[in-house]
């Protein structure tokens, strides 16, 4: 009794409230009481189902945090964890499987003027999510969050799908075993940085900048953005990633500048990227203005179609941009060139950069200059 009034003192003296709990009814409760600075410590074990909250926030410096008591001996979720309205919240080492529908949901309550924010989700483990529109994780409305070190894999639907989120991070992620797309940013995303991630057998498409999204759904409301200047996403960076298998890595759809570098893409099953047109309207730009720089592309001729580049109608394919990537041909050096909507400044075709199969690059390699191994610090 003693230690735990101390260990309480201790946490009241630094702002921050402890919160022990062992089955779902009292992780329920702590979420649905959680004050500025508290944080939840969810022991090891198996739980039923999953938490839905309302309004649960934290401050600048003292958030809310929900996380594994152990983090050698995290705990297993059946059902899903859906957030609405949250702030500067924290989730962390927590497993998440089988649930059918999105396993992580964060959004704005359908106040589309008024986002979530100060979102980090952290260490967290996600399989085993069907297919249709599920998701490992799902944002709509969030603003200046994080997710990093997350592993999902066996996921049908999106790995993580964003739609109208705002300055955000996704860093060091393993996506594996997909169906449909692994990340995609939409629904008038702006300033995603997608970072230092690995996409192994992600299914369809490894990255979505852009897509295509009901008028409803923007965020900001449509009526906000000048008509002719509106846009599915814009300044979405996809840097430092590594791709194997898949169909294809990237597809730009309905953007307005975006920019994919330092990445190596190995064995696309059919292209490189896709440059596409998702939402058919005049008040949307032309997909454009994206940039594929500094990138190594090792494919194999039988998986290569159209040169390596899907061009959809509408589109302005001749206002991106490509430099310095490293195309190889596995089986014919020769056929390395592929097929770009505009010339390439320095590009090398043919030359075998020596990737391994972990994908970085043997000893030795002449493309230290490019690829995911050469990211700036």
């Amino acid at each position: 009794m003693m230690l735990a009034l101390l260990t309480a003192l201790a946490s009241t003296a630094f702002g921050r409230q402890d919160v022990r709990v062992g089955d779902l009814g009292s992780l329920r409760a702590a979420v649905a009481h959680a004050t500025p600075g508290t944080r939840i410590l969810v022991a090891p074990g198996d739980y039923g189902g999953g938490v839905y909250s309302v309004g649960i926030a934290g401050t600048p410096d003292k958030p809310i945090v929900i996380e594994a008591a152990d983090s050698h001996r995290r705990p297993r979720f059946a059902g899903a964890f859906q957030f609405q309205a949250a702030a500067w919240l924290e989730v962390r080492n927590l497993d998440i499987a089988g649930f059918a529908g999105n396993a992580i949901g964060i959004d704005d309550s359908g106040i589309r003027e008024k986002p979530a924010n100060h979102v980090t989700l952290e260490g967290l483990r996600i399989s085993d999510i069907p297919g249709g529109g599920s998701s490992g994780i799902k944002m709509a409305g969030v603003d200046d969050f994080r997710v990093e070190n997350c592993t999902i894999e066996q996921f049908g639907g999106c790995g993580i799908d964003m739609v109208g989120c705002h300055h955000g991070v996704i860093e060091k992620c393993r996506f594996e075993k997909g169906g449909g797309v692994a990340v995609q940013a939409k629904g008038a995303s702006l300033d995603v940085v997608i970072r230092l991630c690995a996409f192994a057998d992600y299914g369809a498409n490894g990255v979505n900048l852009g897509q295509s999204t009901g008028i409803p759904f923007f965020r900001p409301p449509l009526e906000k953005t000048p008509a002719g200047s509106r846009y599915e996403a814009k300044d979405i960076i996809v840097e430092g990633c590594t791709f194997k298998g898949g169909d294809v890595p990237f597809a730009f759809a309905g953007i307005d500048g975006s920019v994919v570098r330092f990445n190596t893409i190995v064995d696309p099953a059919k292209w490189a990227m896709r440059i596409l047109q998702e939402t058919a309207s005049p008040d949307f730009v032309l997909c454009r203005n994206g940039r594929f720089e500094d990138n190594i592309v090792v494919f194999r001729s039988d998986h290569w179609f159209e040169g390596g580049v899907n061009i959809g109608p509408k589109t302005a394919p001749e206002t991106f941009h490509f430099a310095r990537n490293w195309w190889y041909c596995t089986d014919n050096p020769e056929r390395s060139t592929p097929s770009l909507p505009s010339p390439e400044s320095d590009g090398v075709y043919g030359r075998d950069p020596m990737v391994g199969d972990d994908l970085s690059l043997r000893a030795g390699s002449p493309a230290r200059k490019a690829g995911a191994q050469a990211l700036p610090k």
